[in-house]
């Protein structure tokens, strides 16, 4: 990793870093964020990596991927409503000790701005939305504080119409190109307001894989069993490391703004034991650690999978139990309390393929009443089982995505 005017550690989900990258065409554009934006993306780091550990620990699902930013965005939006306790609680889950709220709101509209427009080469979009009941009364500190700091969409809609399901469902299909078209069913009679948020990424990769090169190779599942699945083939200069419990490489895309890391155990060892050992100053220990290396035989299986969590029970694991019961102070959306966070849910899609990576994440928090109312010798890397995978941004190491494959599987 080089200096930067500030260093920052955003980690989790599609790690991606500064690989060195021959391309004429490539602007390598960096971002240089202030001291209290760095204090936020090192909390969300550590906000990401505990919710992934906590949630692998809990599913026992074959491929799982999260976004941490989304997540973030989310809870972000949420907790300008809440006071009293309810805020310090949140504070504690997230890991924003130290920071005023406006510090929070500033830091985020300048990373989110940053990260839209850093590449060329890649599509990152973000979106948030707040959806609230027709009639129901919503500070107005509230909705100008989400309309100015996270650009959100905010409509009042007739809950009781089946049509506001749709509406909320259409949004998110669109901010997801399609790839999420559903985060609810059906509104419950208590449920006052939504409080959205959308990834979409797409990224290139800077030296794509040549689809005549995909084969079938083997792969080991976690109980003993292995299967031929395609993997993708090259053999390229790409930054790389090992240790006693991991080797891993660094694919970059576009002019290398965005990468993805990808971290496959060593003999004896499971990704669940890379995944315990994920911390921020592990994180940055391994990251720092990544070199250029010439002849590496990378063998990549392609995936495609969607992930769905229900994020109440970790959040409440995490510390964040009194924005989810009668206790719950949000009179940041209504001065006249009686609200509760109903639920949070993820939603994640992913698409890894020989030309680049597709990615696409939705979080959803409901709002409620409380009560009605050598040539160098070649360096082998064959991903042949359950593997760990990471896109970043490289300036700020924020962390888009972060994700599980036990069970590779690619349909068209």
């Amino acid at each position: 990793m080089k200096n930067k005017i500030l260093t920052l550690t955003f980690a989790l989900l599609f790690l991606f870093q500064a690989c060195n990258i021959n391309n004429n065409d490539a602007i390598d554009r960096e971002i240089n964020l202030t001291e209290k934006a760095s204090k936020l993306v090192n909390a969300d780091n550590l906000f990401g990596l505990e919710l992934f550990q906590k949630i692998t620990e809990s599913d026992d699902s074959d491929n799982i991927m999260v976004s941490p930013l989304s997540v973030s965005l989310a809870l972000a939006m949420t907790y300008n409503g809440a006071n009293g306790e309810t805020k310090l609680a949140m504070e504690n889950t997230l890991k924003l000790n130290g920071l005023s709220t406006s510090d929070i709101n500033e830091s985020y509209y300048n990373l989110v701005d940053a990260l839209k427009s850093l590449d060329d080469k890649v599509l990152l979009e973000i979106a948030n939305s707040i959806y609230f009941r027709d009639g129901f009364e919503v500070e107005p500190d509230f909705i100008s504080t989400n309309e100015n700091y996270y650009d959100a969409e905010v409509d009042a809609l007739d809950f009781n119409s089946p049509e506001s399901v749709e509406t909320i469902n259409n949004w998110v299909a669109d901010k997801t190109h399609q790839k999420i078209t559903r985060i609810i069913d059906n509104i419950s009679a208590d449920n006052v307001m939504f409080l959205l948020n959308a990834i979409y990424f797409k990224g290139i990769w800077s030296k794509e894989f040549n689809t005549e090169s995909t084969a079938e190779f083997p792969f080991t599942y976690e109980n003993g069993t292995t299967e031929n699945v395609e993997m993708m083939c090259k053999l390229d200069q790409v930054d790389y490391t090992k240790n006693d419990l991991f080797s891993a490489i660094c694919l970059p895309y576009g002019s290398g703004n965005y990468n993805m890391y990808v971290f496959l155990p060593e003999s004896g060892k499971s990704v669940t034991d890379i995944i315990n050992e994920l911390s921020v100053s592990n994180w940055e220990t391994w990251t720092n650690n990544f070199a250029q290396t010439d002849d590496v035989d990378i063998k990549l299986p392609k995936f495609k999978f969607e992930y769905e969590k229900k994020l109440n029970d970790i959040l409440i694991d995490m510390g964040m139990g009194i924005a989810f019961g009668g206790n719950a102070d949000f009179t940041g959306i209504n001065k006249n309390g009686g609200l509760a966070i109903d639920f949070v849910k993820h939603k994640t899609f992913v698409d890894v393929n020989e030309e680049g990576t597709e990615a696409a994440a939705v979080t959803i928090v409901g709002i409620r009443y409380t009560s009605v109312g050598n040539n160098p010798e070649e360096i082998p890397f064959t991903v042949n089982k359950p593997f760990l995978f990471v896109v970043t941004e490289k300036d700020t190491e924020a962390i888009l995505f972060i994700g599980k494959v036990s069970k590779p599987e690619y349909e068209n």
